[in-house]
């Protein structure tokens, strides 16, 4: 397949020289040897994706533009890039041409794999930052095959009597409703969960009565109360002592969903008439933390954390997104980290994930039949945050106009509270917006924390006009 070469605008080209150097771009001189380059196509294909530049030079922290002379220069990085990164699988290559600057410029882009590749050199590589590390070993290329989806932490046996999950209160109560009737330690033998007579991490979440004293720090749910909108709980701020939720799995997701539910409702929020209990879609909250418990990373030594606060619930659980699942694609695509788990739990009556491949899309559905803003998913580094903000879908400009035509004024503290805003400063931003379109006043005399805004007075007719 020909490599395209694409003419670009002197404005495109600044715009690339303009690239630092970060997670999800390179440059190098075309000089860079190729062997060299393929460790930054490795880790940018092991991490999230990336952009790699060559032809680029670099002077005391400036790019300048010093590309190849023509494609067949080029024709010894390519090949040994094609080699190990086959175009299309992928990778997709291209020449940037400018008839302003020298030679042309190879674009290299490169999507998050599904499988682990690995550099020239034989080494596997990872992006972090504007570095191509080395996993040279076998816990970190251990982490990096269960956040590819290639192996999962719920396979492993544990060192642990079988009599924790075949003589437990959980499993004879669920064997007894099971259909056909079967004995524990054969049944349980038959679904995996008990291998080389010890029982698996994925047995002992589902059907051990305490699988937190096999399993610390990898299993129990964290509840955090946070008096404060702010972006980040602070000591000062948390309410109370956190609360730690632990048992089977089935059981957990049920006690965290009632906990985490309770402590919603108890927070009052402003609204038109007057303080009222903060609501969320009961599906969005069920949905999301079963989300959380049941494809988490069980190998990441955490916990799941559930954070409450004034204006939102943040549900984070161990682990980056499995395989070749994003936060882009999400509700389209399916990968089940924790097979087993997902398989089994849901032969429990009442099943957490009833609608198995769906729960997230329930949850969006839900927050949408409310008028509340869709949750907002982010990866980070070694975890997957979840940010249920308790936000109407209208812009904070009419709901200040719509609170206004029921109250004589507002205050910037009554704007945060209906809107979920955090920022002081955000609010009066908006009030100077409104002020300027003469759609709202300051309230005089009212100054400091104190200060208020109404809707502009109509001026009275002159007598003498008429």
């Amino acid at each position: 397949m020909p490599i395209e070469t694409i003419a670009i605008d002197d404005d495109q080209v600044a715009r690339i020289l303009s690239v630092r150097e970060g997670h999800f771009s390179d440059m190098k001189a075309k000089a860079v040897s190729p062997a060299k380059l393929t460790k930054a196509l490795s880790a940018f294909a092991n991490a999230d994706g990336g952009e790699l530049y060559v032809g680029i030079d670099e002077h005391d922290g400036t790019f300048t533009w010093n590309g190849f002379i023509d494609e067949e220069a080029a024709n010894g990085h390519l090949q040994i890039f094609e080699q190990l990164f086959p175009l299309g699988d992928g990778f997709r290559y291209e020449f940037l041409l400018n008839e302003t600057q020298p030679g042309l410029v190879m674009h290299v882009i490169v999507l998050r794999s599904g499988a682990i590749r690995k550099a020239s050199d034989g080494i596997v590589y990872l992006r972090r930052g504007a570095a191509s590390q080395p996993l040279t070993t076998d816990a970190r290329l251990r982490q990096l095959e269960r956040d590819k989806g290639l192996t999962s932490f719920e396979t492993e046996t544990v060192n642990t009597p079988v009599e924790a999950i075949t003589n437990s209160e959980l499993t004879i109560s669920f064997m007894l409703g099971a259909f056909p009737l079967a004995e524990p330690d054969r049944w349980l033998r038959m679904q995996r969960v008990i291998v080389a007579d010890k029982p698996t991490v994925a047995g002992l979440l589902l059907y051990s009565d305490l699988p937190q004293a096999d399993l610390p720090k990898r299993s129990s749910v964290k509840l955090y109360r946070y008096k404060t909108s702010d972006t980040e709980g602070k000591r000062e701020t948390l309410d109370g002592q956190p609360v730690t939720i632990e048992g089977p799995l089935y059981n957990q997701i049920r006690d965290a969903v009632r906990l985490t539910t309770e402590l919603v409702e108890s927070i009052s929020k402003l609204g038109d008439a007057g303080l009222a209990a903060v609501s969320y879609p009961p599906e969005t909250l069920h949905e999301i933390i079963t989300n959380a418990l049941i494809h988490r990373d069980y190998g990441v030594a955490d916990d799941v954390h559930i954070r409450v606060f004034d204006n939102r619930v943040e549900v984070e659980s161990p682990g980056r997104l499995a395989g070749h699942v994003s936060p882009a694609n999400i509700l389209d695509e399916r990968f089940a980290r924790n097979g087993n788990v997902v398989r089994l739990i849901n032969k429990f009556p009442d099943a957490p994930n009833k609608d198995v491949g769906e729960g997230l899309n329930t949850a969006f559905d839900a927050m949408k039949k409310l008028q509340l803003k869709d949750p907002v998913i982010t990866e980070l580094d070694h975890s997957v945050l979840v940010n249920i903000r308790h936000e109407k879908l209208a812009s904070p400009e009419q709901m200040i106009m719509e609170h206004l035509q029921s109250h004589p004024e507002i205050t910037n503290r009554i704007v945060r509270e209906l809107s979920g805003i955090g920022s002081e400063n955000k609010v009066k931003t908006i009030f100077q917006g409104l002020m300027k379109r003469g759609q709202i006043e300051r309230v005089p005399n009212k100054r400091g924390n104190l200060a208020a805004y109404r809707l502009v007075a109509t001026q009275p007719e002159d007598p003498s006009a008429t």
